[in-house]
């Protein structure tokens, strides 16, 4: 299998919207929350979101397996919706993901994402890859959102 990381389209919306809500009907359970914001989001909000971000698709023989979208604020890149079918997850997809939009947001001066308290897979992938928490925000009784932030190493290469 060969797994290419690219731009995403217009097209793609569809696909990246079936790929997000199989990939989080088990934040719902985990959170007891059938109507979390990725699963509750349209075609067109998803079109929207492809043609005003970075949105990037992991793609296997022709099926999007993944995907992330990033949006620069000022200098720091909001990433958000980091996507892996359930049935690819746990094969180093969301890393190519995650840095796959490093590289493609340079200007970036940090990475700036959230995720639940209980996501325990999600945190470790974030901080595996430099993520530090930040803060954590109450959202309701049972949710607590963890923010988290990565600052790229900016120093000049050894010499």
């Amino acid at each position: 299998m060969r797994v290419t990381i690219e731009q995403a389209v217009a097209a793609d919306a569809g696909e990246i919207l079936t790929v997000q809500r199989a990939a989080y009907v088990s934040e719902a359970q985990l959170y007891g929350d059938p109507y979390i914001p990725p699963l509750v989001e349209s075609l067109e909000q998803m079109r929207k979101v492809i043609e005003t971000a970075v949105v990037l698709k992991a793609v296997d023989a022709g099926r999007i397996v993944g995907a992330v979208r990033g949006r620069l604020s000022g200098t720091t890149c909001l990433v958000g919706r980091l996507v892996v079918a359930p049935d690819r997850q746990g094969q180093r997809l969301g890393t190519a993901l995650l840095t796959a939009l490093h590289e493609q947001v340079p200007q970036a001066t940090a990475f700036d994402l959230f995720t639940g308290h209980l996501s325990e897979a999600n945190l470790r992938l974030y901080r595996r890859l430099g993520y530090r928490e930040t803060h954590r925000e109450r959202m309701d009784d049972h949710l607590m959102m963890v923010h988290l932030r990565r600052q790229p190493d900016r120093s000049p290469p050894p010499r």
